[in-house]
């Protein structure tokens, strides 16, 4: 009996042992899943808020540059008309000929003009036999003037003649000289020192009074084109946000395809004073030496500025505004929540934007916003991307990269261009 009760003690304990362990167990399952329970509703509600990393606006650089496009023009560019019609006899002077002021670039055969000119030479000569028998037939009369041999009216009658003859004679030597003038257009001459650029003209070709080579459907162009590129003039076209820095002290680096590498300085010549309706720009010439004749008219270039900067004004990252109705705002984080703050922009730099109104330097300023975030919200600041929205890349794109604006094609501006202010 006293075996069979140890016995029976002995599973009591063992009972009692099992149960306790699996107490234990259930009570440390249930501290576990509380556990994971809290730490799954913190990371559910961490996620819950959004993650924004977080700018600082930064001041303007003291200077920026500005690029633009420019065209180069010939200092003194002439189209050559002709001024007689007639057949191309010769042409003297073919493209890239350097030409002095007189020189013969072509001869017109103008058999026509040549017999109009012969006849008004025949033509003065008789007016001029008629003038002087009427300068003698009215001395005569004049003498006869206190006789009773001819009458007063008679008198006058013939010294009246006499100046009509003379007025005859004028008109017939004017017409003389228009011929001869003319005369002198059948050699068509350089107007002064440069290169000819443009020839159009062949021997043989007909070309008509006052406008050129006439091809066969009666188009009418010029017979050759001078250009004096001792010098060469820049056109730029400078959108109006940058028209302040026009000045007489305003001068640029202009650049060339065919040369790259090799930079042009040009100094300030004048400016139209009046921006276009159609591009919002004001077209400004500069002007650069060209001795060596380098520089081509008619090229395209880039004209390069170093314009003072605006550091007292700051600038963001296009990417940080939000667009809404209430207008362009900034998100800014205020213990650790989302304030909303209505901006005034501008110059756009194409990467970054000018603030004029609304942040100050020490602002904490949202650099990735969503477009659903709203004033109030609750955010979490994470550190920033490296290379991607740190301030390395920020910088990537400075304030004084090439301008977005600057797209506009210049104006084809002639030298001679209405309002221009000369220096």
């Amino acid at each position: 009996m006293k075996l069979a009760h140890n016995i029976t003690l002995q599973r009591k304990q063992i009972l009692m042992l099992v149960g306790a362990a699996a107490l234990l167990i259930a009570l440390i399952g249930m501290i576990e899943r509380h556990f994971h329970y809290r730490a799954l509703r913190k990371e559910v509600e961490d996620l819950a808020r959004v993650r924004v990393t977080i700018i600082h606006a930064e001041p303007a650089p003291k200077e920026r540059k500005l690029d633009l496009p420019a065209n180069l023009a010939a200092w003194y560019q002439a189209p050559i008309y002709a001024q007689v019609s007639g057949y191309v006899k010769m042409w003297y002077k073919d493209y890239g000929a350097h030409v002095k002021t007189g020189d013969i670039l072509a001869e017109i055969s103008t058999p026509s003009l040549d017999a109009q000119y012969e006849a008004a030479k025949a033509n003065y000569e008789v007016v001029a036999a008629q003038y002087r028998l009427a300068v003698i037939t009215a001395e005569r009369w004049a003498a006869l003037r206190n006789t009773q041999a001819v009458s007063r009216q008679e008198v006058d009658v013939q010294a009246a003649n006499a100046a009509a003859k003379k007025a005859q004679v004028d008109q017939a030597r004017h017409e003389v000289e228009r011929f001869e003038a003319l005369e002198n257009f059948k050699k068509i001459v350089a107007p002064f020192d440069g290169i000819v650029t443009s020839r159009r003209v062949n021997v043989g070709d007909y070309v008509n009074e006052g406008s050129g080579d006439l091809n066969g459907r009666g188009g009418a162009s010029e017979l050759f084109t001078v250009a004096d590129i001792h010098r060469i003039r820049v056109f730029i076209s400078i959108p109006q946000a940058y028209a302040s820095i026009i000045s007489d002290k305003l001068s640029a680096k202009i650049t060339v395809p065919q040369y790259p590498g090799r930079k042009f300085t040009a100094a300030y010549l004048a400016t139209a004073q009046a921006f276009s309706p159609a591009t919002r720009t004001v077209v400004t010439e500069l002007a650069l030496d060209n001795k060596d004749h380098i520089l081509w008219p008619d090229s395209y270039a880039t004209a390069h500025f170093i314009v003072p900067g605006t550091p007292d004004i700051l600038i963001i990252p296009v990417n940080a505004l939000i667009f809404r109705a209430q207008g362009t705002q900034v998100a800014t984080v205020v213990d650790h929540h989302i304030h909303l703050v209505s901006v005034e922009t501008g110059i756009n730099y194409g990467m970054t934007i000018q603030i004029i109104d609304g942040i100050k330097p020490g602002d904490d300023i949202v650099g990735n916003p969503t477009a659903d975030m709203m004033e109030g919200d609750e955010v979490k600041i994470v550190p920033t991307t490296k290379g991607y929205n740190d301030k390395a890349a920020q910088s990537a794109a400075p304030p004084n990269h090439p301008v977005a604006p600057i797209q506009v094609l210049p104006d084809r501006a002639a030298p001679e261009h209405v309002g221009a202010t000369r220096k």
